[in-house]
């Protein structure tokens, strides 16, 4: 049987190149797609790797017209929370209007599989303890807007022209290539394990964003998700698309939330270095809990996270980091 092959849009960003291994592992041909503006080549360990934009509607028909692509990964976004704040239309224009030209390239071309990196930050804040995939949606941010946006798009895109995709909503990604075979590339940072990783790493002071909400520490609780697990979430959304030729959406995490506090501590012991915290105040928009419900993806994928302590996540980011 002909291998299916994947076009991986942003495959040599963080969370993209742990993908594209885990497709080549499930059997599938890769195709990454990358600016580089925040990825790395070196990240990109199979696959054929192209150097371009999403937004170079010229390259994509090239790309369309030279392969027989079966499917589309997108990780291709800014995902600064902060950032998108003070300059939105970075957001919107890559994170929607880009987005769009992808998904219409694919239209125009009869590719009609969709697997998108969605978020948490399309919820909100949080009105249950637990997020579900049927939480009201209601975006605090542009990057949570921008997220939601293209959510709509492919909805609609359902409905005029069959283009069938799956949305996974990740909550925190974390933790690094098990094998220590990627190495860890992030030219820029806004997640908590390597801001206090690479603190470590170069001696410097990490802000703890307010110590005073209503948690048993008083630091925000998070539900991180290893990024092999993550991976292993899309191979199986992927599939699911092929077989059910049905569009899906699923929340993506553990079920089980760790303090900012305890992420620092957890640090602190995988690599026996002492964290130099700072308190700060609270930052706008921070929810003081975000856990997921991932009971649909596990009864309808079967995904069954492998990495659920935060020491592993930890040790696993740290080894890429060397």
């Amino acid at each position: 049987m002909k291998k299916k092959t994947i076009l991986v849009a942003g495959g040599a960003g963080y969370i993209g190149s742990h993908v594209n291994k885990i497709l080549e592992k499930a059997g599938y041909r890769t195709i990454v797609l990358d600016n580089l503006s925040r990825g790395n080549k070196n990240a990109v360990k199979n696959g054929t790797f192209i150097e371009g934009d999403i937004q170079d509607k010229a390259l994509l028909n090239k790309i369309f017209t030279t392969h027989s692509i079966d499917a589309v990964m997108h990780f291709a976004a800014f995902i600064d929370v902060g950032e998108s704040v003070i300059n939105p239309a970075k957001y919107y224009q890559n994170n929607v209007a880009a987005t769009l030209n992808l998904i219409e390239t694919m239209q125009q071309h009869q590719v009609t599989r969709f697997v998108f990196s969605s978020t948490a930050a399309v919820f909100g804040l949080p009105l249950e303890k637990t997020i579900k995939e049927t939480h009201t949606k209601n975006p605090i941010n542009p990057y949570g807007y921008s997220k939601l946006m293209v959510e709509q798009i492919l909805s609609d895109f359902d409905q005029a022209f069959g283009m069938k995709s799956c949305i996974l909503r990740y909550f925190n990604a974390a933790g690094g290539d098990p094998e220590s075979e990627i190495k860890y590339f992030e030219k820029k940072e806004s997640n908590l394990i390597p801001l206090v990783l690479k603190s470590l790493k170069n001696s410097n002071a990490i802000t703890i964003y307010g110590t005073d909400y209503e948690t048993p520490d008083g630091t925000c609780i998070r539900d991180y998700i290893h990024v092999n697990d993550l991976a292993d979430a899309h191979v199986l959304g992927l599939e699911k698309l092929f077989e059910s030729n049905k569009s899906c959406s699923y929340n993506l995490g553990t079920g089980n939330g760790f303090s900012v506090a305890e992420v620092i501590k957890a640090a602190e012991l995988v690599t026996g270095l002492k964290v130099n915290a700072l308190e700060g105040c609270r930052r706008a928009g921070d929810p003081p809990i975000l856990v997921a419900n991932s009971d649909k993806a596990k009864q309808e994928l079967c995904f069954n996270p492998r990495y659920l302590k935060i020491e592993e996540m930890i040790e696993h980011a740290w080894n890429a980091m060397h």
